[in-house]
């Protein structure tokens, strides 16, 4: 995905960290990029508005029990055929 912008950061790169972001996964470098990135990218904003929201509901439904990595793979790689499909 790309709004079609320039910016210091690639939608792409953006897009493919967010979860990471999210996880508070990223050091203090990458996170100020991403933060700026959203600042001033409405399509990415709106995607990490999303993303947010399904972590919340994942998280809210199954709790405390951690996400076994082999589904956490699957949903990743399902989230970026489905990137590919829109974008494309």
């Amino acid at each position: 995905m790309s709004c079609g912008k320039h910016h210091d950061t690639p939608c792409s790169e953006v897009l493919e960290k967010v979860y990471t972001y999210l996880d508070g996964e990223l050091d203090g470098e990458a996170c100020a990029e991403i933060r700026r990135h959203l600042a001033e990218c409405g399509p990415c904003f709106e995607e990490y508005g999303l993303e947010q929201a399904i972590k919340e509901l994942i998280a809210k439904k199954c709790g405390c029990e951690p996400v076994p990595a082999a589904l956490r793979t699957k949903i990743m790689v399902r989230i970026e055929q489905l990137r590919v499909e829109l974008d494309g």
